[in-house]
């Protein structure tokens, strides 16, 4: 497995693109705008790991998960739960592939994704 990205829920969407742009140095990749849902903006630092800034009415600004690519999700999730690993979500398909939740012991959601 390998970070791909960390996402991070914001208070205000315009405010983080200015710090992690004019301030950090990543640049924008993509937004998305889910309507009522909220927003989501990919920044693109050095290397292929991202920051994923969601801005949504559900979630309390900070540290929302961390992403990791995987190569098989099923077989991936199958081994974390033999070794006891908390599967918070089993696996779905999503637009750019399958998508799992787990669960660190200090309650950190780890997002596994198997692109297409």
């Amino acid at each position: 497995m390998k970070i791909k990205y960390t996402t991070l829920i914001v208070k205000d969407m315009d405010e983080s693109i200015k710090f992690y742009t004019e301030v950090m140095g990543f640049e924008i990749d993509s937004q998305y705008d889910l309507g009522p849902a909220g927003n989501i903006t990919l920044l693109k630092g050095e290397g292929k790991t991202m920051i994923e800034i969601i801005k949504n009415p559900v979630d309390k600004p900070g540290l929302y998960s961390i992403g990791m690519d995987v190569e098989d999700l099923d077989g991936t999730v199958k081994d974390l739960k033999s070794k006891g690993a908390k599967i918070t979500m089993e696996p779905m398909k999503i637009t750019v592939g399958n998508l799992a939740f787990i669960e660190d012991p200090n309650r950190v959601r780890i997002a596994l994704i198997e692109h297409h």
